[in-house]
Order: C-alpha cells, then structure tokens, then sequence
C-alpha cells in the first residue's frame, strides 16, 4: 500500500465513505501477505520510499507470478531483477501491461507514475558493461528519476567522458559501471562533486577473477567520497541513488 492510497483510506473512513469493516479488510494485508513460500511486504513503500522488489534469480516464474499478484493486488507497481523470458510470461499471466527489458533483465509492471525524483546519470566504460547499465537505468527511472544514459565512456579513451562534461554537470547522481580494473568512477569523483556509486561488473580477462579487481580498484578509489556496491549490482546501485534522491527532494 502507498502513503497516498493510505492517506486515501483514511479520509474516506473519516467521510463516511468507507465503513470500518471495509477498511480493516484492505489494511489486513498490512505489513506482509503469506503465500507461504513467502511473505510478500506490503508495508515497504510506506517506510521506506519504494515497493518491495522482486528479486527474480532462483525463484520459478510460478512464484514470481503469484508474488507479482500479490503486489499488483495491493496496488503496488513492480520490478522483477534477474527475469529471463519465462519469467516475463509468467507475470504477463496476471498483468497484461507487464514489459520486459531484455538487455536489464528486469520485468516491470508500472501502473502509476512515481513522484519524480531528480536526475541520475548511468555511465559505463565499456558496451560489455550494458546489461549492468540497464539494470541501474530500468530501476532508476521505475523509481522515478530522469536517466541519462553515456555508454563506451571508459578510461582507454578518456577524451569520450571528457567530451559529455556539460552533460554530466546537470546531473544530481551518477552511477559509474566499470569492469577490467575499474578505474572510470575514480576519474569520475575527481571531475565532479556530486555522489558517486560505483558498481564493478564481473567484465574483464582471467585476472579480473570475475569483477573482484574492479571491486577492489573502487574500494580503494583515489576520488574521495565514491561509494561501491557489490558487483553487477546494478539495482542496488540504483536504489542507493533513488534514497538520496528523496531526501534531496524532501530538503527542497
């Protein structure tokens, strides 16, 4: 349930509108649904910002269906990571609108269009980098923020980026994905002063051991304040900058 179809019930209740018994039924989903094999939280998007999302890896498309229903049910908007085709079928079984973002690997069913948030930029050093991007790019503009997107921007050719630099001045947040020895968000934390979360992507030869050497790198940034997620985790990034987002937005 969202604050404002909260906050809706409520007034309604207080009209007269609504009875008490009515109420009650809605909120009895609150503040998780049992399907047994999970327990879906309706509850989230009031304390913190956002829907639970669905975090498709693992989980049949039967489940992600059912736990998908739950959430539109309640009138939630949802987001499923790590979906393949089944997946997207799946959720289409009980959304018609779902769509399906084949390169973020992501299902989403929008309903409602979120408060709008600000202005987060997703940057990546190289196209081996894309389905990372999406990932962050799909989330970010799910939870509302207006994405720009500058691909194949990477350190080997440094001129790229340098290139982008009034583009990158009229952003609130950048998201930097870099795999190899991810070097691109410390160039990008000393070119600008707004945050920064890096993401280390598991690209790169043998010795990148899967994106370790892109975290590390990023671990132990020269660019101070640079903050790093796990690798490939685009969706983590992009909650992290749809967090700072809000509280930037509630300040104004």
């Amino acid at each position: 349930m969202t604050p404002a179809a909260l906050a809706a019930l409520l007034a309604d209740v207080a009209r007269g509108t609504t009875s008490i018994a009515e109420a009650t039924a809605r909120l009895q989903q609150l503040p998780f649904a049992d399907l047994g094999f999970a327990r879906v939280d309706h509850h989230r998007e009031l304390r913190s910002g956002a829907p639970e999302v669905i975090f498709g890896a693992a989980k049949t498309p039967a489940q992600i269906r059912d736990i998908a229903a739950s959430l539109c049910d309640a009138g939630a908007d949802v987001l499923v990571t790590r979906a393949g085709a089944d997946t997207y079928a799946a959720v289409r079984a009980v959304a018609a609108d779902a769509r399906y973002h084949e390169v973020a690997r992501a299902v989403t069913v929008q309903r409602r269009p979120p408060p709008p948030l600000g202005k987060i930029g997703v940057l990546c050093a190289g196209t081996s980098d894309l389905p990372v991007v999406e990932e962050a790019a799909v989330t970010a503009e799910f939870f509302g923020a207006a994405v720009t997107r500058l691909c194949d921007v990477g350190v080997a050719g440094l001129h790229r980026l340098l290139a982008e630099t009034e583009t990158l001045k009229s952003l609130d947040v950048a998201i930097v994905v870099a795999g190899m020895e991810g070097a691109l968000p410390s160039v990008v934390g000393g070119l600008l002063p707004l945050p920064v979360i890096a993401v280390p992507t598991s690209v790169g030869y043998g010795a990148s051991f899967g994106g370790l050497a892109a975290l590390l790198g990023m671990l132990n940034s020269c660019a101070s304040g640079v903050t790093v997620v796990n690798i490939d985790n685009g969706f983590g990034a992009a909650a992290a900058a749809a967090r700072i987002l809000r509280l930037h937005a509630k300040d104004r």
